[in-house]
């Protein structure tokens, strides 16, 4: 297989993205263009699709590999993602791995997974546009990077700021009964059955009529940037994310996760801003909930490396985010030979840092307080051919279902629960993770 790549002029993400807002398979991967985050991608029009619905019989991610089929050479010095399968695995797809008997989402499938042979590269440390064709041979490839190309033509006219897609976003059930969730797991957690649980709230609502999540997502994108910001618009289906948080990623062998747990909101003005982030970093309570997460993903990557390589570098990372402070921590390892990313995905899949400690356990308890989660805390990922991989959790995350009347949209944002939580303040953090995405939707 030929791959083919053609340098072009800059061109906002966002606004090539538009052009196809209402397109089923157009997907925006927009990073905020800092560090790890240099690469935005975008891509339509895939050359295969897969969705693994709850009667569907795979039972893990043999699909993925199918799709992906043997390893192809890419280029060297050229963006990390030259083609391959861009995919998402809903929070109940973990039923397949390791079942504690989830309840199923109705809306959306279990796993959808998509191969591109054709996408747009933007580098946003160089300015740079690179079109990304893939081929049987040398012809067939140039054709692809063409029709890359073409796609920048369609992105004249965009509105830079639509208007809030929303008049209304409400939760789905008031804070006192998130709040006595919260002290019905600590109980649990008491009583010795867990250690900790990520326990979620719900905001729904519909938008305006004639309105499309496309306008949600360039409103968030813009006043709210991360590193996994996520755009992604299936048949009577769309995906909305501003992700901070890294799942798994694989870069010529090497294996990396980056957990979150710890959170304080920003501050009115700088000398508050600083004492909150003082006062995370300082927080026993925050510091131990992200050393139990950190302990559960070290021990998922030592299902499939290499023994002894499993190593975290970094512990309470302190990272800022416009809404929020985060505690961020890294594990590192090297995959087994003869393994590869779906092999990882299976031993890490969900990820820990939305689930708690004992994983099974602590799913078993989300399923009994929680409707299904779909879309919200799995991941989102991109699959090369030459076996790189990286994903993101999908916290700060969206999911809209097209009604006959027009979208219907739903979002979740939760808090790791552990013994010594407080639930007023637990349910005050959920609502300032909330805060980006009902503002995105309504307004200020």
């Amino acid at each position: 297989m030929s791959v083919v790549l053609k340098a072009l002029d800059w061109r906002e993400p966002l606004a090539v993205a538009a052009a196809f807002a209402d397109e089923p398979w157009a997907v925006l991967l927009l990073s905020s263009g800092a560090g790890a985050g240099r690469w935005s991608y975008f891509a339509r029009r895939p050359a295969a699709t897969a969705q693994v619905g709850r009667e569907d019989g795979d039972g893990d991610f043999a699909r993925l590999r199918a799709m992906l089929g043997p390893r192809r050479p890419t280029i060297a010095g050229a963006p990390p993602f030259q083609g391959g399968v861009i995919g998402l695995a809903a929070y109940e797809f973990a039923d397949r791995l390791e079942p504690p008997r989830l309840p199923r989402d109705a809306d959306w499938p279990d796993l959808v997974l998509a191969r591109y042979d054709a996408l747009l590269a933007f580098d946003h440390e160089t300015g740079a546009i690179l079109a990304l064709g893939r081929g049987e041979d040398a012809r067939a490839a140039n054709h692809a990077a063409d029709e890359a190309a073409a796609w920048l033509d369609a992105s004249k006219g965009y509105i830079a700021d639509p208007d809030p897609p929303a008049a209304a976003c409400e939760a789905s059930s008031p804070g006192a009964c998130y709040e006595a969730a919260v002290a019905g797991v600590k109980m649990r957690i008491a009583g010795g059955e867990i250690f900790q649980a990520n326990i979620a709230r719900r905001w729904t609502g519909t938008l305006t009529p004639g309105a499309g999540p496309f306008a949600a997502f360039a409103r968030l994108a813009r006043a709210s940037p991360a590193p996994y910001c996520a755009w992604w618009r299936l048949p009577g289906l769309a995906l909305v994310s501003h992700s901070p948080e890294r799942f798994i990623a694989v870069a010529d062998g090497a294996v990396e996760t980056s957990p979150i747990k710890g959170t304080r909101p920003r501050g009115a003005n700088p000398a508050e801003d600083n004492a909150l982030a003082r006062e995370l970093l300082a927080s026993e309570k925050d510091r131990a909930e992200n050393l139990m997460i950190v302990d559960l993903m070290r021990n998922d990557l030592s299902r499939v490396c290499v023994p002894g390589s499993v190593k975290t570098p970094r512990l309470f990372d302190l990272t800022s985010y416009p809404a929020v402070h985060h505690l961020v921590s890294t594990v590192t390892g090297r995959l087994e030979e003869g393994l590869d990313a779906a092999d990882l995905l299976a031993a890490a899949f969900p990820p820990g840092s939305i689930t708690g400690a004992p994983k099974i356990q602590a799913m078993k308890v989300i399923a009994a307080l929680e409707p299904p989660r779909g879309p919200w805390c799995g991941t989102l990922f991109w699959a090369g051919l030459d076996g790189d991989f990286d994903s993101s959790v999908l916290i700060r995350t969206a999911a809209f279902v097209e009604e006959a009347g027009g979208w219907s949209f739903r979002f979740d944002a939760g808090a790791g629960i552990v013994a010594d939580s407080d639930p007023a303040s637990e349910r005050a953090e959920t609502e300032v993770k909330a805060l980006a995405l009902r503002r995105a939707l309504t307004g200020p």
